[in-house]
């Protein structure tokens, strides 16, 4: 009969379409749905999220990278890249007697609690009074990542500075244009300047570390791990006897016939007020004594450890003459109504030793030939009398 199978086959059961599809789709037992928290990390100290063990079938669309967590909050890592790093350039011209640093940028810098950052780079010559070393660049507000490309420039800076001194760069946080109280460094780092090749720039890219400041207890004046504050007044006491320095110049004119001194500039003075500055100038005495003619003395630099004077004075007499007497210079800072305090003071002559002899010979021994060098002032004032 139509429809009926032949003896002995077995008509195959008949499978809808929904059941087809369904089984080529789902031919295994359906996996468990991930809940949305699993994808995201959890910052709970006292437990740990539970996550469902995955299963290797899961639709490649479930394993969505995990967003990156916040940047920590400042001062929870000890890691000093947080800190951020500072790019910069060390040049010691050796012919000119300076040292110039060159401020590039910085990158990660950690912001402050406020999230704003105005910074700015501040430099420091240890050992040494703050002041008298401290220079600083330009302020560059509200980055992370600021570029300043600004060369901050030490006069004076002799190859015995760069054999025993390292530089300090801070980078800091400006609390003036956000009225706010002066806030720690952001970081900091120090590079010891006898690396330095003369007359050959050195670029640097260094990671900033952290500053503790922290008074050591007196009983401990040996301790290991002194912090950054207790090798601060280490140094201040290092550069106690330090009192600056002075460059001058030195030359015979035949046309005037007569020595031409040059007060140019000092550097690194001694501070004498209260501000921790001084108000510096110079005074110059020829001995023994030659008339009115024999002293001089500069202008007022007002509140300034590194002053420049520019100023010229001459004595006249002829070089053989010149050449038995003394020069004497020395710096002072003004006060008001009362005595001017000594800062220092070096003495030129043939019975001096040093460069302070070598300047003196040299200039009297040529004509015409103007020739400048750098003196370290003494802090004991020079007597002398009469001849």
């Amino acid at each position: 009969m139509e429809g009926t199978a032949p003896p002995g086959r077995r008509r195959p059961p008949r499978v809808s379409m929904q059941e087809h599809m369904a089984i080529d789709v789902s031919p295994g037992p359906i996996p468990p749905i991930r809940r949305i928290s699993d994808y995201f990390p959890h910052f709970y100290a006292f437990a740990e999220p539970a996550l469902h063990t995955r299963d290797q079938r899961a639709p490649a669309i479930l394993s969505a990278p995990p967003p990156q967590p916040d940047p920590e909050p400042p001062g929870d890592s000890d890691d000093s890249t947080a800190l951020g790093t500072l790019e910069f350039t060390l040049l010691f011209d050796a012919d000119n007697s300076a040292l110039h640093c060159t401020a590039h940028r910085a990158q990660g810098l950690k912001p402050p609690a406020s999230g704003s950052v105005d910074t700015y780079v501040k430099a420091n010559l240890l050992p040494g009074a703050s002041k008298a070393s401290q220079l600083r660049t330009h302020t560059v507000r509200g980055t992370r990542g600021p570029v300043w490309e600004e060369t901050l420039t030490y006069h004076g800076f002799t190859r015995q500075d760069a054999g025993r001194k390292t530089l300090r760069l801070c980078v800091c946080e400006d609390p003036r244009l956000r009225r706010r109280r002066r806030a720690p460094p952001l970081g900091e780092l120090r590079v010891p300047l006898r690396k330095l090749v003369p007359n050959r720039a050195r670029s640097f890219n260094i990671c900033l570390e952290k500053r503790r400041l922290t008074k050591r207890p007196k009983s401990l004046d040996t301790a290991r791990g002194m912090s950054l504050y207790e090798e601060e007044q280490a140094e201040a006491e290092m550069a106690g006897e330090e009192r600056g320095r002075i460059l001058l110049s030195l030359c015979y004119s035949s046309q005037r016939g007569g020595l031409l001194v040059g007060i140019l500039r000092c550097a690194h003075l001694a501070p004498m007020d209260a501000n921790g500055y001084s108000d510096p100038f110079v005074r110059l005495f020829l001995h023994p004594n030659l008339g009115k003619k024999s002293k001089y003395k500069t202008s007022v630099r007002r509140k300034t450890l590194n002053p420049e004077f520019n100023e010229e004075f001459f004595y006249a007499g002829p070089r053989e003459e010149l050449a038995q007497k003394t020069l004497l210079v020395s710096v002072w800072d003004y006060d008001l109504g009362t005595a001017d305090d000594f800062i220092g003071g070096v003495q030129l002559s043939s019975q001096a030793s040093g460069e302070q002899l070598r300047h003196w010979c040299e200039c009297l021994g040529h004509t015409d030939h103007r020739l400048e060098l750098w003196h370290p002032l003494d802090g004991v004032p020079h007597q002398l009398g009469d001849k």
